[in-house]
């Protein structure tokens, strides 16, 4: 099979050993004689699983135990009203950032559970180029909490610093940079991520929460959408993804083999230096936001102003030479290369070959 490159935004990307990993233990699980896909949640195999994934989150993120981690279902769009359910407060606003789509759709969620909303940050006056210092950025005392997106998979952002919100809870969608870089747990009172694009397959959501924040859920909220209900039955209230979460278990593995995030974070910086200093030196392709917010995790790019014919020749030639994934997101078009923790150096080094080629014949 001849060697092909996924630059895809999610599902991504996943290690080739975790892929041969499970096609090794798919047919039989570790000698029992059927699949991991048709363990029951209750069972010891799978209990192993799970616990097994939690440990190693704890390990890798440095997470203490005031804080529960959850295996749960509906992606990060659940979680956009599964969070003002559990956490709005009667009487006080709702912090938000608008740094991009799904910031923007989490704060549309907050507008339908009627939530009175404390804008701190709105990027739509600059077509969402830039974030800035967010440590610099007014906090109301008051507010019940405040919800960021920390990475902008579409337009090529992310957090390079994140608000000092002192006692006001901070909540944080990580869907596309969870654990890429080190990050202060402690500084957050709820992180969430859909697992697509660093951790496994789609269909498994990772949340980590304060137990204290937890309790502070109306009783009005129907039991499955209660962090406290998953908490109390450790993400076995009802059947969860198995499967998915098998995967995690050996995606972290992997993260671990590998020296954990602080080794991983310096792959990840040295593949985006890579990428970038390409694309800045190139003089024909061009990057869409500004440098100091640019992510490491989804490198977003134009050929020229934007020369979409160009552009779709660029995608169709790189697909024919087996890097796939690299069309823009359709609301904002242009090209991206998504660069998780599982792209390896050798695929954006290759990569930057290609895009030089083209470059000199086009």
């Amino acid at each position: 099979m001849s060697t092909v490159y996924n630059f895809n935004a999610g599902p991504a990307v996943l290690p080739r050993s975790v892929i041969l990993k499970a096609q090794e233990e798919l047919a039989d699980y570790k000698g029992c004689g059927y699949s991991i896909l048709e363990e029951s949640h209750r069972a010891k195999a799978f209990e192993e699983v799970i616990q097994a994934a939690e440990a190693n989150i704890r390990q890798l993120m440095g997470i203490s135990d005031d804080y529960a981690v959850l295996f749960l279902q509906g992606g990060a769009s659940m979680q956009f009203a599964q969070v003002p359910m559990n956490l709005m407060v009667p009487g006080k606003k709702v912090g938000a950032a608008d740094t991009g789509e799904w910031a923007h759709k989490a704060i549309k969620e907050l507008k339908i559970q009627n939530a009175d909303i404390d804008l701190i940050y709105d990027g739509s006056a600059n077509h969402y180029k830039t974030i800035g210092d967010a440590s610099q950025w007014k906090i109301d005392p008051n507010d019940a909490y405040v919800h960021i997106c920390a990475n902008n998979t579409i337009y090529g952002t992310e957090y390079q610093t994140f608000p000092e919100t002192g006692d006001i809870p901070l909540v944080a969608d990580m869907s596309s940079d969870i654990m890429s870089r080190v990050v202060d747990v402690n500084k957050f009172a709820l992180i969430y991520a859909g697992a697509q694009k660093n951790m496994g397959p789609s269909g498994v959501t990772l949340v980590i929460i304060r137990k204290d924040l937890a309790e502070r859920c109306p009783a009005t909220v129907p039991t499955m959408l209660r962090y406290t209900t998953h908490i109390e039955k450790q993400s076995l209230f009802n059947t969860p993804p198995t499967f998915g979460i098998y995967i995690i278990r050996l995606v972290t593995d992997w993260m671990l083999a590998k020296g954990g995030i602080a080794a991983i974070q310096k792959v990840n910086e040295a593949k985006a230096e890579l990428l970038y200093n390409a694309i800045d030196n190139s003089g024909f392709f061009r990057g869409t936001c500004d440098k100091a917010d640019r992510s490491k995790m989804n490198v977003t790019f134009r050929i020229g102003d934007g020369d979409e014919e160009l552009e779709k020749k660029f995608v169709a030639e790189a697909k024919a030479a087996g890097f796939v994934g690299l069309k823009g997101h359709r609301a904002v078009g242009g090209l991206r290369a998504s660069i998780y923790n599982a792209m390896p150096f050798d695929g954006v080094m290759e990569l930057v070959k290609f895009m030089k080629d083209f470059a000199s014949k086009n």
